[in-house]
């Protein structure tokens, strides 16, 4: 059984929304961020972190691709070196390009002590809708990252989707929102919701 340790309501939700698309048994051990707990399975104190079979693995993203690989019979990650090189290029994308804006804005506010905080909303606000254009044009006419298939991938941008909304960055492309209402709508992330907030 895996298990996914880091914050309800976090990046902790890709990890969980990943392993329920796969059908796989997992329990959550909550630690918050910076926690004794957290450092005990990442040295950063960061979050989410997964733990198969006494090996860890850090970083969304890098887990969701393991857990793809780790299932090949789910299809949710690549099937030939091209589709690695694709995937891979999607899970970048979405980590220091679409994640960025909304990381910033959400250090700016709430997270950075007050002497650090500056006013980033216009250059969050700009490089946000730079990266929602850039999405519209690579997804183009498909129904998900890699074309017609879900994927490892839409689990990382449809969070981050998730999280624009949260924040209240307007997303203005009608592709790009179908999109996100597309993989948010997925029953499995409804479930790793439920549990997520059930986690004690």
């Amino acid at each position: 059984m895996y298990l996914a340790v880091g914050s309800p309501g976090s990046r902790l939700i890709r990890v969980t929304w990943m392993l329920e698309e796969l059908g796989q048994p997992y329990r959550i051990l909550k630690a918050a961020r910076d926690s004794e707990e957290m450092r005990r399975y990442h040295p950063s104190g960061k979050g989410p972190v997964l733990v198969d079979d006494g090996m860890t693995v850090t970083d969304s993203a890098a887990i969701c691709a393991y857990l793809a690989d780790k299932h090949p019979e789910k299809e949710m990650g690549p099937k030939t070196p091209a589709e690695r090189a694709h995937l891979n290029a999607w899970l970048f994308f979405a980590q220091s390009e679409l994640e960025a804006p909304l990381w910033n804005r959400q250090k700016h506010a709430s997270m950075l002590p007050e002497i650090e905080r500056v006013d980033v909303g216009p250059w969050t606000t700009a490089e946000f809708n730079r990266e929602i254009n850039a999405l519209e044009a690579r997804l183009g006419e498909s129904s998900f990252a890699m074309g017609n298939r879900f994927t490892a991938a839409d689990v990382i941008l449809g969070h981050c989707g998730q999280w624009a909304r949260d924040s209240q960055f307007t997303i203005t492309s009608d592709r790009v929102n179908a999109y996100f209402n597309r993989v948010l709508a997925r029953p499995a992330l409804a479930r790793a919701r439920a549990r997520e907030a059930a986690a004690e």
